[in-house]
């Protein structure tokens, strides 16, 4: 089955369950209805998609959001570590954070992200500009493109 074949589903690996509380409704309010697996810190979402520690493998998603901020393994020790895996270094990888530094936005760029969110998540703000627009219309797009 190649990629294309591969039903859309999202991974949000995100350690706050306010922001995944959050996530879970915008995307319902948008019709978004695609499978949503949820990590708590970076080293489950490895489980995940490796099928390691006793976790069931899921299938590769079409998109990973991923807040920056998390215990054990945060998001930028994730994406380098996607990154440096031939299996998902093409992983379309959202950054999600309350941070606006513009280190974390260097760093993020470095390691090819697809967008930059700054919570809380929004889908209303997308057409308003501000920091949002990058990252959510190109999510959505993406979603929309698998549908």
């Amino acid at each position: 089955m190649s990629t294309a074949e591969l039903a859309p589903s999202i991974l949000l690996v995100e350690d706050d369950q306010m922001d995944i509380m959050n996530v879970q409704r915008e995307l319902r309010k948008h019709d978004i209805n695609v499978p949503l697996h949820i990590a708590k810190n970076g080293r489950e979402a490895l489980s995940l998609l490796k099928g390691e520690g006793g976790q069931n493998q899921i299938q590769k998603p079409s998109v990973v959001m991923l807040d920056i901020n998390m215990p054990r393994m945060n998001g930028l020790e994730l994406l380098e570590a996607l990154r440096s895996d031939p299996e998902f270094v093409g992983l379309n990888v959202f950054i999600m954070t309350t941070s606006d530094l513009e280190t974390d936005r260097l760093k993020a760029r470095d390691l090819a992200v697809s967008g930059y969110i700054i919570k809380p998540l929004n889908f209303d703000q997308f057409g308003e500009g501000g920091s949002t627009v990058d990252g959510f219309s190109l999510f959505l797009d993406l979603l929309r493109l698998k549908d």
